[in-house]
Formats: C-alpha cells, structure tokens, sequence
C-alpha cells in the first residue's frame, strides 16, 4: 500500500521498519479499533484501501481528523529535508494545514532540549487557538511540545516591537484611525480609507522611506492608477498622518509588523530556525517581511502552505519579490479530504471564473481539485424574514444532533455579526448551547471570516441574502475604481466559498428574501 500510493521504496520500508518497533503490548490491540490506532500514532500514515475502510475513519472522534494524514500528504510533511523555503498549496480541505502541523511534528523531533527552535504562526487569534489544539493532540512529548511557538504574526510583531522600545504600541478603533486620516488628506483629493490602505498595502510593505522611492514603487494589488503629482499629495499626508499617530502612540497591525522587521534586520536577531506558515494568502506584504527576518536563510527555513481561491483580504503579494523563492520547493495538493465531491463541485461554482495568481506569481487552477467522499448535496433554502430563517437553523441543528453529530463538531456562520447574534440569541431560546467558533464550548457560532481554517462536521451558512453577500459596504464603487470593484467582489465570492468548504458531512445554507447573486442555481 505504501508502494502503491507513490512512496519510494525506502520510504516504504521506513514505514514498515517503525511499525515492526512499535512497543505495544499484543494482548491490548483491538485490530478493528480505528480511534485507538490512531490516539496512539497519530503521527503515523493511515492507507486507506477503499470505501468503506475511509468510511470506518469518518466515524473516528472528529479532533483525530483534524491531524489524519494521507501518504500523499506524508511525503510533503516528513521529508527529511528542503534547501531553501518551501511551500504546500491545494483546495479547501486538500489538508494543507494538517501537513503543515507534521511538519512542524517532524522538526520539533530534531531538537531535545534549547528555547523555541520553531514557530507554527498564522494571520489571526482563531486560527492561532486552532493550531495549538492541534499541535497539542499531534506531538505528545512534552520536550518537543516545548520547542514549538504557536502564536499568530501579531503578537509576535507585537513582542518585538515592545521589547526594542520599552513601551508597548496602543492600537486605536479603526474608526477613530479613519477619521484622522480623514482630516489628515481632507485637502488631498482622497479619502481616509483609500490613503490608509496605501500607507499600508504600498508604503508599508514595500519599506519605501522617501518620496522618490514612493513615485518610482510598484503599486501591485492596488486598482487606480495614480499621477505624479497625486503621488505627492498621498505622500504629504502619509507624513503628516503618521506624525500625529507617533505622537498619540498609536499604530496599526501592519506598522507594527514592519517596525518589527525593520528592528531584526538591523540588529541580525533571528528568533527561531524554522517558521511553518498557514494560511499564507491572507498575510500581507509588510508581514512577509517579517516573516523572512525571523528566520537566517538555510535548509527548512521557512514551510508555506495557502490557497489563493481562498483569499479573503485585499493582500496580492509575490514571495519572489519579496526575497523568498519556492520555486522547485512547491507542492501541490488537490485531493479534498474533507469535503464530499457533491459540496466541492457546487461550492466551486461560487467562485465565478476569474483566475487566481498564487503567491509564486503562477495562475492557479481547481481543474483537478476532487474528493473521495461522497454524500448529499448541499441543502439551500429560502425564507421571507430572518425569525423564521432562524427557527428553520433551530430545527436542523437539532436534527443532526438528534442523529449523533457532537456539538462542537457543528459550525454555523453569518456575514456580519448582527447575523451571528441574532443564530446565538435564538439557539439560546431553543436550549442549544453554543460558543465561539474557535473554542466553542457546544454549536460553535461565527463569521465568515472566523470559519477561515476550521473544519466541521456539519456547517450552516445563514444570512446569505442579496443585500449582505455580497457586503456593499466592502466594494469599491464601480465608477470611482472598477479594478478595486473586481476584487473587492472576487474577495466576497471566496469568503463564502471558505465558509461553504468547513463542511465534512453536510452543508446547509439559508437567506431572507432574494437570495445572494453568488449562490449557484444548479
């Protein structure tokens, strides 16, 4: 089996060789107990022979899929080595994130004792919990536990930063950040928003200090072209608007990042050996930066694992450009473990047909992205008012616990949060308990935006109507700057795309009124 799903010969005998070792008691193993098996090796392969062997490993506790590995996935994860940053990428639930925590599995075993030696880092807290669990349930020794950072990029910027200045940055509500940038360009031409965006997206991550360097850069990802003279005038108030900022110590996320790529670059500090990436198409620039400075270029430097179909912030970003080449280092994944092939191929559809450009500056394809499973189609239904959307969500969240699904293995998601208090405050009223997505404890309850990187049993997806999916309030009028219109709802149709991809076993999706111009019709 070891053969036939593409190891090499002593691979294959490397996985025979460790098993033969195994130190475990012939009296206590129940051949037929999958669940056990795999508590006890988790960082072992299971091959699958067929159906209804892959169908005794969905029936498996649902925390023991989140780090099951498939062969394909295991020659990516505990190659004995890379010579330079390497990078994994494939559809939503091609297990790009399980192979990135083996990875981080197979080099934690180099090390036995010494500070942190690796960081396992992504873009947001929700993803940062979920790592750790699942880093947690993967390495059981506690001295290579202990040589693995799960932290998110902010709060490592954020450590670095505070160290060097002595004082910890303060972080301002974006609406009072939008209103100083507001009045700083009130004579510009410009709105706050867009010159924060363009501090952020071009200054920022570009580490441009003068002006000249300004009108000479690049404006990759960003939609209006922009004159000589506009140029200038964005300048100005970019000195102007961080000059107050530096005076209220007030920063953003991204400035953060850049100070503390600016600071290990300048003092040669290089934190850990390794740095294992998930959910790379989310970060921007200024953050991949940083990412570069804290690790020293060498083998098994930097570990990357992303998918551009499922970008949902504005960041276009070419890791070439930026110092780091995957090229010849890059693998890709396009087998879905996760999802059945009935919630792919219509989940794809709501991708529309505008290419996408991964982060090796090549056009990215789903054309083979496929699934082994199989299972119903997703169920979507249409309501005239929210309440009974609502009571709809109450009676098939308690269907699938009525036939055994765990609560916490359910995951519904809203647009906005309006949405998403109003599924809490009504799955309250029916008795149900439930949590936030990340930690739960019960149904565990979100945005669209939280589902990025969970996975569940079942998920609903509420809300999906006309007016809020897309969000008109996140697109770019189409007059001022069609390009930034394109993206800004190419971006809409990957968040839902996201959302819809959590599910396992099931999907169920709900609007109020007209339905969402996104949701496929067949």
């Amino acid at each position: 089996m070891a053969l036939a799903s593409g190891m090499t010969p002593e691979e294959a005998w490397a996985e025979v060789a460790k098993n033969l070792v195994e130190e475990v008691a012939p009296d206590r193993i129940d051949p037929d107990d999958l669940t056990t098996a795999i508590r006890r090796t988790p960082g072992q392969a299971v091959f699958v022979e067929g159906p209804e062997n892959l169908r005794d490993m969905l029936e498996a506790a649902f925390d023991l899929w989140r780090v099951f590995l498939h062969p394909q996935q295991r020659k990516i994860a505990y190659r004995s080595g890379f010579n330079g940053p390497a990078m994994v990428t494939g559809g939503a639930g091609t297990g790009k994130t399980v192979t990135a925590v083996h990875r981080v599995a197979h080099l934690a075993s180099r090390y036995d004792s010494g500070p942190p030696q690796i960081l396992l880092t992504t873009f947001t807290r929700t993803l940062d919990a979920a790592l750790r669990s699942q880093v947690e349930l993967l390495i059981s020794e506690p001295a290579q536990r202990e040589r693995v950072d799960v932290r998110n990029l902010d709060k490592v910027a954020h450590e670095v930063v505070t160290t060097e200045r002595g004082t910890a940055p303060g972080f301002p509500r974006s609406r009072d950040l939008e209103r100083l940038w507001d009045e700083a360009g009130a004579d510009s031409g410009f709105s706050g928003a867009f010159l924060l965006a363009e501090w952020e997206q071009v200054i920022l991550a570009q580490g441009l200090r003068t002006e000249r360097a300004y009108l000479q850069a690049r404006r990759r990802g960003r939609g209006s072209r922009l004159s000589t003279d506009q140029r200038r005038a964005v300048w100005r108030v970019v000195l102007a608007a961080t000059e107050q900022m530096v005076q209220a110590n007030q920063w953003t996320f991204t400035q953060v990042a850049a100070e503390a790529a600016d600071i290990l670059e300048r003092t040669g500090d290089r934190p850990y050996a390794h740095v294992v990436v998930d959910e790379a198409q989310d970060l921007n620039p200024a953050k991949w930066r940083l990412i570069r400075a804290l690790a020293a270029e060498g083998a098994d430097d930097l570990f990357i694992a992303g998918d551009p179909h499922q970008r949902i912030y504005d960041h276009r970003v070419s890791l070439a450009s930026l110092g780091i080449n995957v090229r010849g280092r890059s693998r890709r994944l396009s087998v879905s473990y996760r999802s059945t092939q009935e919630i792919l191929s219509w989940a794809v559809q709501i991708l529309g047909t505008a290419p996408a450009t991964g982060l090796d500056d090549l056009e990215d394809s789903l054309d083979t992205y496929s699934s082994p499973l199989h299972g119903r189609r997703p169920t979507v239904r249409g309501f005239t008012d929210r309440a009974a959307e609502l009571d709809a969500l109450v009676e098939q969240v308690e269907e699938w616990l009525t036939h055994g699904v765990e609560a916490d293995s359910i995951g519904i998601a809203g647009r906005t949060r309006k949405v998403t208090e109003a599924v809490t405050e009504r799955l309250a009223e029916a008795a149900i308990d439930c949590g936030a997505l990340a930690t739960g404890p019960g149904v565990r309850v979100g945005t669209m935006h939280a589902m990025k990187g969970l996975e569940f049993r079942c998920a609903a997806v509420v809300g999906v109507d006309a007016d809020l999916v897309p969000n008109g309030s996140r697109v770019a009028d189409h007059t001022e700057d069609p390009v930034e219109h394109d993206h800004n709802l190419q971006r809409e149709r990957n968040l839902l795309f996201v959302s819809c991809t959590r599910a396992r076993d099931a999907l169920y999706l709900s609007h109020s009124g007209a339905p969402s111009p996104f949701l496929p019709t067949k």
